[in-house]
């Protein structure tokens, strides 16, 4: 099948193998997110039940994944959603304002995104130093923003080093958890349900959204490969491959963390735990392994805001310099040409996202992302598959249509369950997107007031 696609600027070289694909993926999946919500999951459903949670959500990104896999395999070019949703609703129609509102969501989900690794930061940091106050925890967080942002206020062309030395650290300090737990497992504490654990309740139903949602940002990066089609080799192959692959990786990884925490911790003291990794690793080892691992989790949250403000300062920029956004994102620093405004913005943003708790955070980052994106890409699908037979050699999702309904129906359920305010942040961004596009459109005679 062909599509009418972004021109970009430039060919890029598809230089990223089917290995490198997959690290491109889990580099991006594997974070400072585990280490800091397995509390909030277990509040959300109250007891180690929660871990029907980390398997739904599991089971709802892999659908998704099918999602992102079929379309990027369909459009193996660089852009990800913004040109799914722009084919998907119409490149000369209702795709336009649908992907304007994709680039409009980064500029709440990218200081979201950027803040959830400073508070995590902040309360890893509390490990070290106890008796530091909710204040000076606040304080913490927003000066790891803007310390990040200063750094990134040059020249810097690529991080793969600081990523890299992440991740390795992340996967590093998950299999030290795993391993503890093999060694100091006790099934009696792991499925210590409560009375009344399994009983359909709406409490229960509320609860498993809300633990479902958290395990979703848990499990996050696996389309990262659709951000970099244009520099994958084989992509119809590769992309899906990476996508799946990197999903089931990962989650076995965290399912097993997770279960191996819990059958060393109370359920009734971890669900309070501010910094569970050390809490975990002290009850096993002593305090060194608490302070040690406390250490290893600091570095990744830094890294982990420094390179999400770094690649979430570029999308408005990039889209914005080629006239699909506001132009005033489009601006370049003058003599070291990079995007000043675009990097103030997150930062700025990130610093006012680290007054809001971690559970916040995460909440209204899921819900902006299901509203905006990972729903409507369901939708795309369905409309570019009655267009479009699709060629041979690209992916098809097996079973058609009923991942996509499972994750559609998936991510309306988390949305629901996230509450009223959260739904309301969500609707209220995506009138405002609206407003902002149509009033843009009118200006520069794009659809639907072009002039023919």
């Amino acid at each position: 099948m062909t599509y009418s696609i972004l021109k970009e600027p430039a060919k890029l070289e598809r230089e990223i193998g089917p290995v490198g694909a997959i690290s491109a993926n889990i580099l991006n999946m594997v974070g400072v997110g585990p280490f800091l919500t397995i509390p909030l999951a277990l509040a959300a459903m109250g007891g180690p039940q929660a871990m029907i949670g980390w398997v739904l959500g599991a089971v709802l990104c892999l659908c998704d994944g099918m999602v992102w896999a079929e379309l990027g395999s369909a459009m193996p070019a660089s852009g990800g959603s913004y040109t799914y949703l722009l084919q998907g609703f119409g490149a000369r129609g209702w795709g336009l304002p649908m992907s304007f509102l994709f680039l409009w969501q980064t500029l709440l989900t990218g200081p979201l995104s950027i803040a959830t690794g400073a508070v995590g930061f902040s309360q890893y940091m509390g490990f070290i130093t106890p008796r530091m106050t909710a204040h000076e925890g606040v304080a913490l967080a927003v000066a790891v923003c803007l310390f990040n942002t200063f750094l990134l206020y040059r020249d810097i062309r690529s991080i793969d080093r600081i990523a890299i030395l992440i991740t390795t650290i992340v996967i590093a300090t998950c299999c030290w958890i795993i391993g503890s737990g093999v060694l100091h497992f006790r099934a009696t504490r792991a499925f210590d349900f409560p009375a009344g654990a399994f009983r359909m309740t709406r409490g229960f139903w509320v609860g498993l959204g809300a633990t479902s949602l958290i395990a979703v940002y848990d499990y996050g990066g696996y389309n990262n490969v659709c951000l970099l089609g244009g520099e994958v080799r084989h992509p119809r192959k590769n992309i899906p491959r990476a996508v799946l692959l990197s999903i089931c990786l990962v989650a076995v990884l965290y399912l097993l963390m997770n279960v191996s925490i819990l059958g060393a911790l109370d359920w009734h003291v971890a669900q309070h735990s501010q910094a569970i990794a050390a809490d975990y690793m002290q009850l096993v080892y002593g305090h060194w392994a608490g302070l040690v691992v406390s250490v290893l989790i600091l570095m990744v949250s830094f890294g982990g805001v420094f390179a999400n403000m770094l690649g979430y300062s570029r999308v408005p920029y990039a889209a914005a310099a080629d006239g699909r956004f506001l132009k005033i994102f489009g601006r370049l620093h003058a003599k070291d040409r990079f995007p000043t405004v675009s990097l103030l913005f997150m930062g700025a943003l990130s610093c006012v996202a680290c007054l809001f708790s971690l559970e916040e955070l995460i909440k209204v980052l899921i819900v902006v992302q299901a509203v905006f994106q990972f729903a409507a890409q369901c939708v795309a699908l369905v409309l570019i598959r009655k267009r479009h037979a699709g060629a041979a050699d690209t992916y098809r999702m097996p079973l058609y249509p009923l991942p996509v309904a499972i994750a559609l129906l998936g991510w309306v359920y988390i949305v629901l369950s996230s509450g009223a305010r959260n739904i309301a942040i969500g609707l209220g961004m995506a009138v405002a997107g609206f407003g902002v596009y149509f009033i843009k459109a009118k200006h520069g005679g794009e659809w639907p007031f072009e002039t023919l």
